[in-house]
């Protein structure tokens, strides 16, 4: 079966929806790239977050045959809280990136769970991956854990990767593969 990243499905869960983005979404985005948690977590640079390079990178990721990028919204208050993407796809493996971020309207309350069991979900089962793999700062704890509970495997660590204030961060490599998806459909310790 071919990988059809052009496709933008919504996916349905009891907390969140995940859905191609819409142009009201890039205020949200605004707001949650200007949070310094995210912003450090991410490991993106702090700093203004300017409107007009935010539409056109949100107003683009519909059209991306190469990658999978959703918003991830509150289904109790329809605010999109987030975003969930597929990327850095290879091909001849089966295998690709992921990463997420949930701003703070999101956290804590099992969203960011819900929607990397959605997405991964979809990757193995509409996809047909074999391998879908991230990297998660030290720092990150409640991200790790996340990551676990759908049942990411750490693989090794990548030293130093990150400069924080005057510290440097680790980061984890950590991996899912289609037969332990199979086996578990991301509920691994049950």
């Amino acid at each position: 079966m071919p990988v059809d990243f052009s496709v933008k499905p919504t996916l349905t869960g009891e907390r969140v929806l995940l859905r191609p983005f819409a142009d009201d979404d890039v205020a949200a985005f605004q707001a949650v790239l200007a949070d310094p948690e995210v912003a450090r977590l991410t490991g993106s640079p702090p700093g203004d977050v300017d409107l007009g390079r935010l539409r056109a990178w949100y107003g683009s990721r519909n059209a991306q045959t190469d990658r999978l990028d959703l918003a991830v919204v509150d289904r109790a208050s329809g605010v999109c809280v987030g975003e969930v993407v597929l990327n850095e796809w290879d091909g001849h493996n089966r295998s690709c990136n992921f990463r997420t971020l949930i701003g703070p309207a999101g956290r804590d309350r099992g969203l960011g769970t819900e929607a990397v069991r959605l997405v991964i979900g979809y990757g193995f089962e509409r996809l047909d991956l074999h391998r879908i793999s991230l990297e998660v700062f030290a720092f990150n704890p409640r991200a790790r854990r996340v990551y676990e509970k759908v049942g990411f495997v750490a693989e090794g660590v990548l030293r130093q990767v990150l400069r924080d204030g005057d510290d440097w961060v680790d980061a984890t490599v950590m991996s899912i593969l289609a037969p332990e998806w199979a086996a578990h459909r991301g509920h691994p310790h049950r």
